[in-house]
């Protein structure tokens, strides 16, 4: 994927590792590590359709195990490339670090516009994915845990989980290969919101902190602020609805 300043997104992530590293006086060998993936797979799948059989591509990039399993949603969208999911796997290490959770970072998505696809059609398309992932070792509660991202819910989640315990018959924890999955499959409540809730307190946050406020010119606090919300996803909508 290429950014609007004409640079891959994955290259554009890794000038700001660069920068950072820069910040901390750490030696370039070092963020030269950092800034590589460990590991990736391209997936093709084909699905039987009525007018024929189609071959989807899908992806898996797992950034960094560093800090425990590597963590990152799956999404299903028609501009999904591997530049734009190595980039977003890095930015999850990153993510994961700063609030310190111990994961890593991964992210994986299939090229495809799920509105012109079935229930039915993307249940098998999720579902050849996983078995791909799993046939690979790059899916496990130890290993690399995906979850909802662009175009995927707990209905997506739910055919993971399933198709994982099939896979790894025994396996106890199972059900830890996938986070956001239904409430009734050991999902968590709140998980939905989650996000959303988040921007919402971020910004709120930074709308208290009486410097930057000053240097913007604004006022304290986030009574009277007009908020722009661009797109009305889940992230969206959750984020205008808790503003």
């Amino acid at each position: 994927m290429t950014t609007t300043s004409g640079v891959s997104a994955f290259a554009e992530v890794n000038e700001l590792v660069a920068q950072a590293g820069s910040v901390l006086n750490l030696k370039k060998g070092l963020v030269d590590a950092i800034s590589a993936c460990e590991r990736e797979v391209t997936i093709s799948i084909p699905l039987h359709r009525d007018s024929g059989i189609e071959v989807l591509t899908g992806y898996r990039v797992q950034h960094s195990s560093a800090r425990g399993p590597r963590k990152g949603g799956i999404r299903f969208h028609q501009d999904v490339d591997i530049d734009e999911v190595r980039a977003l796997a890095s930015l999850m290490t990153w993510k994961t670090a700063l609030i310190d959770v111990p994961f890593g970072g991964g992210k994986g998505g299939i090229k495809i516009n799920p509105r012109k696809y079935s229930e039915y059609e993307l249940e098998k398309i999720t579902r050849r994915y996983t078995a791909e992932l799993v046939k690979k070792n790059f899916i496990g509660p130890g290993i690399d845990v995906p979850a909802p991202d662009y175009g995927t819910g707990p209905r997506e989640m739910a055919w993971i989980v399933d198709t994982y315990a099939s896979l790894r018959p025994g396996e106890i924890d199972a059900a830890g290969c996938v986070t956001g999955k239904p409430i009734t499959q050991g999902g968590v409540r709140g998980r939905t919101e989650a996000t959303g809730l988040g921007v919402f307190f971020g910004i709120r946050e930074v709308c208290n902190m009486e410097d930057v406020m000053k240097k913007l010119g604004l006022t304290l606090g986030i009574e009277g602020k007009t908020i722009v919300v661009q797109g009305l996803g889940n992230v969206g909508y959750h984020s205008a609805k808790f503003f």
